[in-house]
């Protein structure tokens, strides 16, 4: 589970949230020595004691790792990770303001004001946060300004491109690393960094910091057009009765447009996509430019579209009225292998048919602790069948594996009618209809 590197270096990640705790878990797996700092006492004791507060798959064996080889440890004091690392990577999240589009960034700058506060060796900074163009160099000089070693403070844009689900996997082998950089001895510092996957074939694409911090917000803007495209063409096959399934499969085997991200369901959530497109348009509005990405808002539009559209079809499939009907929803996390529910699709879904007067019943495999906090009117269940129990519906808005594995004859004498509305075009239809099921997919016919 470990591997040395060239040079183990020593390196600080401030900010442990989903971002901070799996980059410094996975530094110290490449052999470097870490330190995360959080200002959250509590979060700290936690990830001391060797807990991840939110669910990612394998996260926690490699932190329990790191700790056991004193590779990595967590502190609430910025002097302990001035004194102590010679990187710091700010990983510190950026979230939409209440009231606007625009990304809060005080969380950014009030995490690198107090480590710049107290930096009195030469040192590289790195934010790898997502965040609104022109930060960095307004950052690069807020540190030179406050920093006692002002002059031998530098700072390098290294954005992150984590999956949910696939986080580990993402730090330890990326698909690329983006290097912005006012100098070459910020570039070195960073190979030094990122030996180990450099030398196993990541490409590194070097840049200014302008660049490096627009290349995560123009992925997700990219991502979240693909995503939205296909689920438009959904609204338009709904009503010719054509089949976006294997209208989206006719088009993957163009490769100029590839099959990822070309199925059709309820849209995108999480606390990334939905977001940074927002926090993008609200920049470009900013900077006189709004028009060049005025496409972002039919992007964001579709994708709530398919939220409502999804409770217009569960309303039709129980006679136009789902007061007093008994519904079962399958997923509450945004995506599955996730426990997040940040702008959940599925619980908007959910929500929203429980306040038109249905009986709504949850499950999710990772996600019921955190819906329970956000959405208390609503009911949960430990399992599948029990969240299906006398349904007059069932919607599949998460798409888990431990769905698409369900036999329906397991549901026999259970559910009061066979009916089923899959959200997410994961579900096997003609398995289903076999079992005498009436199956419906959003964009199928």
């Amino acid at each position: 589970m470990g591997g040395d590197v060239a040079e183990s270096l020593r390196v600080s990640v401030i900010g442990t949230g989903y971002l901070g705790t799996t980059h410094a878990a996975g530094l110290a797996q490449m052999g470097h020595q870490v330190v995360g700092l959080d200002v959250d006492a509590d979060k700290v004791a936690q990830l001391s004691a060797g807990r991840v507060p939110f669910f990612e798959p394998g996260l926690e064996e490699v932190l329990a790792h790191g700790l056991s080889t004193g590779r990595l440890r967590f502190t609430t004091s910025y002097a302990d990770v001035a004194a102590n690392a010679d990187v710091h990577f700010v990983c510190v999240g950026t979230p939409q303001q209440s009231g606007s589009n625009s990304a809060d960034m005080r969380f950014v700058d009030a995490a690198m004001r107090s480590l710049a506060g107290v930096l009195t060796i030469p040192c590289l900074v790195v934010g790898k946060s997502t965040v609104p163009a022109g930060s960095a160099a307004r950052l690069a000089q807020l540190i030179r300004e406050v920093a006692p070693a002002g002059e031998d403070a530098d700072l390098a844009w290294n954005p992150e491109f984590l999956r949910e689900g696939h986080a580990l996997q993402d730090t330890v082998n990326p698909d690329r690393l983006v290097f912005g950089v006012t100098n070459e001895a910020a570039q070195r510092r960073l190979r030094q960094v990122y030996s180990r996957v450099i030398d196993e074939g990541c490409p590194v694409i070097v840049t200014d910091l302008a660049t490096a911090e627009m290349v995560k917000v123009a992925a997700n803007s990219f991502l979240a057009t693909k995503i939205s495209f296909i689920n438009a063409m959904a609204e338009v096959c709904e009503v010719t009765g054509a089949d976006v399934s294997t209208l989206a499969t006719a088009l993957g085997h163009d490769d100029r447009i590839g099959p990822r991200f070309l199925n059709a369901g309820l849209g995108f959530g999480g606390g990334c996509l939905p977001k940074d497109i927002r926090g993008f348009m609200a920049r470009a509005e900013e900077l006189g430019v709004e028009q060049a990405v005025s496409f972002l808002r039919e992007v964001d539009a579709i994708n709530l579209r398919r939220r409502a559209r999804m409770v217009d079809l569960a309303v039709a499939e129980l006679g136009g009225d789902v007061n007093g009907k008994r519904i079962g929803v399958w997923g509450a996390a945004f995506k599955p292998d996730s426990d997040d529910i940040r702008d959940s699709p599925a619980l908007d879904v959910a929500s929203a048919l429980r306040s038109r007067g249905a009986e709504v019943g949850v499950y999710d495999p990772r996600a019921l602790d955190n819906a329970r906090k956000k959405y208390p009117e609503l009911t949960y269940y430990d399992t599948a069948l029990d969240a299906a129990h006398e349904a007059d519906l069932i919607l599949h808005l998460t798409e888990w594996a431990e769905f698409r594995a369900l036999d329906p004859a397991s549901l026999d004498g259970i559910v009061t009618v066979k009916r089923i509305l899959d959200g997410r075009g994961a579900l096997d239809a003609h398995l289903w209809r076999a079992a005498g099921w009436t199956f419906r997919a959003l964009g199928s016919p």
